[in-house]
């Protein structure tokens, strides 16, 4: 539920959009993404590999502009994500929430470390989690140093997923973000865990958040690379 914060920034109309639009957008993207087809699997023995050597407790972390395919792959894997506290936080919240991901309110931004206290409550009660690396507001395709602090006091392994398609829509926003068109082709990749060392601290911090960072760039262009042809957000990768 929203708090007192959240809101006094909502407009009247909001009630409207997250009783009758939210459930219907959610609908939408679920025939979307039902009508795309994964003809390319790369890594899923990581993902197996992170989860027996973990006792069944990860940490997904993906690039925001890639953000929104991942909901339907997690649907099913008992997943909290972190949110910002924003309004269209609260939008993006409510709607992750219908497609089957439960959240967690905070970012770097605001209420960080409270929602990383609660993502770390709900991980010792058998969740995963989820994490953005560049989210909420970038810069793109840059790793802040959250993911690597969850995973050392968790215990639990980053598992960088990427996912790319053949056909897609891109939208004019800070990270280019990025949807599947209807019936598109879909490669998806699951990259080699990251265990950071509970002792970990300082230059060890700042190396794991080097490798999340280097690993997830890469594992994105590989998937634009498997249909051969230049993707325009490419271009605003470093």
């Amino acid at each position: 539920m929203p708090d007192n914060s959240i809101k006094s920034k909502c407009n009247w109309y909001d009630p409207i959009i997250f009783r009758i639009l939210i459930p219907f957008l959610s609908l939408l993207i679920r025939l979307l993404y039902f009508s795309c087809r994964v003809v390319k699997l790369e890594g899923a023995q990581n993902e197996q590999k992170a989860l027996d050597m973990s006792g069944g407790k990860v940490i997904y972390a993906s690039w925001h502009q890639r953000l929104l395919y991942h909901v339907h792959r997690l649907a099913k894997r008992n997943v909290t994500v972190m949110i910002s506290q924003s309004r269209d936080g609260e939008f993006a919240a409510r709607l992750v929430n219908c497609l089957g991901l439960k959240d967690v309110r905070g970012s770097t931004t605001r209420g960080g470390m409270d929602a990383l206290k609660e993502l770390i409550k709900n991980m010792k009660k058998g969740a995963n989690g989820g994490m953005v690396p560049d989210g909420p507001t970038g810069p793109p395709r840059i790793a802040m140093i959250g993911t690597i602090i969850l995973a050392r006091m968790t215990g639990a392994p980053i598992i960088p997923i990427a996912w790319g398609a053949d056909r897609c829509w891109v939208m004019n926003s800070w990270d280019r973000f990025v949807i599947p068109k209807p019936f598109s082709r879909i490669a998806y990749y699951y990259g080699e865990p990251i265990f950071v060392q509970p002792s970990a601290k300082g230059p060890e911090m700042e190396e794991y958040r080097k490798l999340l960072e280097e690993r997830l760039n890469y594992m994105t262009r590989w998937c634009d690379e498997v249909f051969g042809e230049e993707r325009p957000w490419k271009k605003q990768e470093g």
